[in-house]
């Protein structure tokens, strides 16, 4: 039967153990940062959506009476950057916190993998011992 190198349980333990990607994160970031984080997240609102509408919405009356070109530059300037942009973040914030969700599941998943696979290996350990225990005897016989 052929011998396989062993690795030692402590020398596991030493390896790197999983890391909260979130915290880690939220752990880096710079104030202006958390500023740029706190801007978008008051602009990523559909209260502010419905605000800039509003706004834009004021200028209609003018747009329309400064005839075709004037609508088509009042929809694309006004309206689609103004209103959509808020819109969009909307979206992408909610697809953030499911992707923040998904890595924290990930997360304890992993931390409880390194739990079960810990408590195999301390297993596998003490069967090492108990059979390298049984080939002393058997050999002295």
């Amino acid at each position: 039967m052929e011998k396989h190198n062993v690795i030692p349980l402590e020398e596991l333990r030493k390896l790197k153990k999983p890391v909260n990607a979130n915290i880690k994160h939220k752990e880096s970031l710079t104030v202006l940062d958390k500023a740029a984080i706190f801007i978008t997240s008051i602009v990523g609102t559909m209260w502010c959506a419905i605000a800039f509408t509003l706004l834009a919405l004021l200028s209609l009356p003018e747009a329309i009476a400064g005839g075709k070109a004037t609508i088509i530059s009042w929809i694309a300037q006004t309206f689609l950057q103004l209103v959509l942009l808020s819109i969009i973040m909307v979206g992408q914030g909610l697809q953030n916190k499911h992707s923040e969700a998904r890595a924290e599941a990930d997360f304890d998943v992993n931390v409880k993998s390194e739990l079960e696979i810990e408590t195999i290996l301390q297993h596998l350990e003490n069967q090492n011992e108990i059979m390298s225990e049984i080939l002393k005897k058997l050999d002295k016989k």
